[in-house]
């Protein structure tokens, strides 16, 4: 089991600064861990709470602080839409953060004419990034969300990509939260497969999900767990009265 921690914030700005500084902590080790000529490969969220993140990333300040050269990015999820829609997290993240960064290595998740060849395909790329890395992780560091249902990337309660295990990424022709929209996800298996893991929330809308999911509730973005550290980085408004330690619920 991970070790798990949970850190309250101010505020949602105030909460970007503490994820910025996770994020380069986690990258920080895992350089150290790997080696001056290994790639890093760092997963990312959509939402609201982590557009801020990437808003601050994209600063001078935090442009000077992360190994762009050496970082392989990858989406945890997307809408299944064109990389140019409004709905897009690729276009999202491109435009919060990778429109004013050095040049990095952005993997989006592939739109097309078919959702089930996209998902192959994504599955496939990733198989391909962490082949001859036997014995690492899939990611280095991992950024999930949670949704006001208890979702994380676009797995859903009650769908059926939730028992998927034998796939990295799956179609989800139905989501379970507006907009709705096809997706592709991440499977557990993939989002689970990190060294470090960082789960963001802002705001007193989350706050009954995240009372429910630290009680134990068998709900998605309960199930969430790496291979070394997982940190649930909230703000005031959205932590829950009371903090019990979090973990993966059973199932």
């Amino acid at each position: 089991m991970p070790a798990v921690k949970t850190r309250v914030a101010a505020n949602a700005d105030a909460l970007s600064h503490t994820a910025a500084r996770w994020l380069e902590n986690a990258l920080t080790a895992a350089e150290a861990r790997r080696g001056p000529d290994q790639q890093l490969r760092v997963c990312l969220s959509g939402g609201s709470t982590p557009k801020r993140l990437y808003e601050l990333l994209a600063t001078p300040h935090w442009a000077e602080r992360l190994p762009w050269d050496r970082i392989a990015w990858y989406f945890g999820d997307d809408r299944f839409v064109p990389h140019d829609h409004p709905d897009s997290n690729a276009r999202m993240a491109d435009a919060a953060l990778f429109a004013h960064t050095p040049d990095t290595d952005v993997n989006v998740i592939p739109y097309g004419p078919d959702i089930e060849v996209c998902a192959r395909a994504y599955d496939s790329l990733l198989r391909a990034a962490h082949a001859g890395d036997a014995g690492a992780p899939l990611f280095d560091a991992v950024i999930c969300g949670v949704g006001l249902d208890g979702h994380t990337a676009s797995l859903f309660p009650g769908k059926p990509a939730l028992a998927v295990d034998d796939r990295l990424a799956v179609a989800v022709p139905e989501a379970g939260q507006a907009p709705f929209v096809p997706r592709i996800s991440l499977t557990f298996r993939a989002l689970n497969d990190s060294r470090a893991t960082a789960v963001l929330a802002a705001g007193a809308d989350k706050r009954d999900i995240l009372t429910r999911i630290f009680a134990g509730d068998d709900l998605p973005a309960g199930r969430i767990t790496a291979h070394d550290s997982l940190t649930w980085l909230l703000d005031e408004a959205a932590a829950p009265a009371s903090l019990p330690r979090p973990g993966p619920a059973a199932g």
